[in-house]
């Protein structure tokens, strides 16, 4: 969360160790990636290869966070940070454990650990439960929908999907840093420039008081030692 910006509007501050996602499975990829609180099983069990799917693992570490006000699995070390996951969820079978090094499985040998059970952020977000949710914040705190004389006005599409998806060509072609910074600064004046209508928290809403109160007692957290090695 320390990515973000909370100023009325929600706004991405940076995208840290972000990266596209990478395809062909015989690259390795670092293992230096996501707050150890949040940090997939497949991660913390020394898989060279990983998806998105790692994405969702820490987003409902998040919600569980949220509907439990404490951090789900709050662990000292990755170590122990895998036992808590498997004392909660269970032991995963050798096949979900198949990227993972022969340390974290004789490890493991004494749920949701397989990646492609895991739901889809598109699946996700289309599930019922998040439906009375996605209400409440579109009929008073939202800035997309209004209200006039003859009513509320809302916006046909709850759930905005960016248009076109980002475009990383542009790297190819750096090759200074130099080159980096002047290709930032224009970014950030472009953007300036835009017409585009950020995510707001309307301050005047009846609920807003309300939100400030359930939202301020969520758990801070420092960023803990990154992954050991087996």
């Amino acid at each position: 969360m320390s990515k973000f910006f909370f100023i009325r509007f929600c706004e991405i501050c940076d995208f840290g160790l972000a990266r596209v996602e990478e395809l062909d499975e015989s690259r390795h990829m670092t293992q230096e990636v996501v707050t150890q609180y949040y940090r997939a099983p497949e991660i913390l069990m020394g898989s060279r290869h990983y998806s998105n799917a790692i994405d969702i693992w820490s987003v409902g570490c998040i919600f569980a966070e949220l509907l439990g006000r404490r951090i789900l699995f709050q662990a000292q070390s990755p170590i122990q940070q895998l036992d808590l996951i498997t004392d909660l969820l269970g032991t995963p079978s050798l096949e979900a454990m198949r990227t993972a090094c022969e340390g974290a499985k004789a490890h493991i040998l004494r749920g949701p650990h397989k990646q492609s059970k895991r739901i889809s952020a598109k699946d996700a977000l289309a599930h019922p439960y998040l439906d009375e949710g996605r209400l409440r914040y579109h009929t008073c705190m939202c800035k997309c929908c209004f209200s006039t004389s003859t009513g509320r006005v809302y916006t046909s599409d709850f759930e905005p999907v960016t248009n076109p998806k980002f475009d990383d060509t542009f790297e190819k072609n750096l090759s200074s840093v130099r080159q980096v910074k002047e290709i930032i600064h224009q970014f950030i004046l472009e953007q300036q420039k835009g017409n585009r209508v950020p995510l707001c928290i309307n301050p005047q809403s009846a609920a807003f008081k309300s939100f400030i109160r359930l939202t301020a007692g969520v758990a801070c957290l420092e960023e803990k030692p990154t992954a050991g090695f087996w």
